[in-house]
């Protein structure tokens, strides 16, 4: 069983960068693909990014593509998700998520994660 703790979050302007980090238990976290979704309250659970476990592979949402870079530190347990120029549309709760490997593809669904964080909140706002 992976458990992760997110922290990185807070309140900040528009146009600013965060850097979010989810911390893992010891002695799994490299098997399993790692990946960053957010919620705002009433509405979908939404993929944001994810790593492979090899960390050779990564995918992103189409709303943070070009502004985002997500990365991992095994010797850290540890996974990192960055986000440049802030909106308020970024606003949300953060979660960090572990998959199973399973086939080639990079999991994008929620629902191929096994082991979720509690979240950290990010708050863009004037």
């Amino acid at each position: 069983q992976v458990r992760m703790v997110e922290s990185g979050g807070g309140a900040v302007q528009p146009g600013e960068s965060l850097t979010l980090s989810c911390v893992g238990s010891e002695g799994t976290f490299t098997r399993y693909h790692m990946g960053w979704f957010r919620q705002v309250p009433g509405k979908e659970l939404e993929f944001v990014a994810v790593i492979s476990w090899s960390g050779a592979s990564t995918s992103y949402a189409d709303s943070v593509k070009y502004r985002s870079a997500i990365s991992r530190d095994d010797a850290k347990n540890t996974v990192y998700l960055q986000i440049r120029s802030l909106t308020p549309e970024d606003t949300a709760m953060y979660y960090c998520a572990a998959a199973q490997p399973k086939g080639w593809d990079l999991p994008l669904n929620r629902h191929a994660y096994g082991y979720w964080g509690q979240g950290t909140q990010v708050t863009v706002s004037s």
